[in-house]
């Protein structure tokens, strides 16, 4: 990626998380980057372009660290923790840094809305393939990286799921494939 980008990006959410996107302007942008408002437009359209480039951006690392772990010659466990704590750890970035930045990980949001779901479904091909490799017994893998996929958004939802990641992903790998993982 172009280095003035990553500029415009890493100084569009320094603003977005101290102001919201609504009341961040380009100007902000500019200011942040260290670089005039005219120079920023060379990498970026607007206000909702840098967003949605920056929430692309985000979730794009995030998915690469998923599917390093999806590949890993690990245990199943720790496989579909890896991929699972992707998605945790992407969360509790944004959240722990402002509660403004949560719009970058709204499956809602207008702008990045898509960019967000596209990132759960390639999260779920992940954990079906590697739930497909550990061979469930109880449900068929898609079924499986459902339960995956619920299980993680409950964890972001409590103030120490990163903690319960490890025991929750054995739990739910017996559960599913009914072979201990010790």
């Amino acid at each position: 990626m172009n280095s003035r980008l990553d500029q415009v990006l890493d100084a569009a959410y320094v603003t977005f998380t101290k102001h919201g996107v609504r009341r961040t302007t380009m100007e902000d942008i500019a200011r942040a980057a260290g670089m005039s408002r005219a120079a920023v437009y060379q990498y970026v359209r607007n206000k909702d372009d840098a967003f949605l480039r920056l929430a692309e951006r985000l979730h794009g690392q995030a998915l690469a660290q998923a599917k390093e772990a999806a590949v890993a010659e690990v245990t199943a466990q720790d496989r579909v923790r890896g991929i699972l704590g992707a998605k945790l750890d992407l969360f509790q970035k944004v959240v722990e840094d402002s509660p403004h930045a949560s719009e970058l990980i709204d499956t809602t949001d207008r702008l990045c809305g898509p960019t967000v779901q596209q990132f759960t479904k390639d999260l779920h091909d992940l954990l079906a393939e590697a739930f497909t490799a550990a061979g469930t017994t109880t449900v068929t893998p898609a079924q499986a990286a459902d339960i995956a996929i619920a299980l993680v958004l409950g964890l972001e939802l409590t103030p120490d799921g990163a903690a319960l990641l490890r025991p929750a992903t054995e739990a739910l790998i017996v559960g599913l494939t009914g072979r201990d993982t010790s």
